[in-house]
């Protein structure tokens, strides 16, 4: 009974990790560069984000503030939503 316990508690331990690494981060910046062809979006800080193919532009223009939020997909950052700021 106690090795059941002590597994199921390493189980929960290991499962909630990954659920922090999965968490959606977000970053606020001005828009250096806006690709809606290649799908692409850099900020004027140099973060580049890949746009998914779903994305539905918001009026994205150079000097607009932005606050991006996006998770890693292998080395690309992947946005899952742009929203402009004011």
């Amino acid at each position: 009974m106690r090795k059941l316990i002590m597994s199921a508690a390493a189980v929960a331990v290991l499962a909630s990790g990954g659920a922090a690494f999965a968490a959606v981060k977000h970053t606020t910046g001005t828009v250096k560069v806006y690709d809606g062809t290649a799908m692409s979006l850099v900020l004027d800080d140099g973060s580049t984000f890949t746009l998914p193919k779903a994305f539905k532009d918001p009026g994205l223009k150079v000097g607009e503030k932005v606050r991006v939020s996006w998770d890693m997909s292998g080395k690309s950052k992947i946005a899952e939503a742009v929203r402009i700021v004011k």
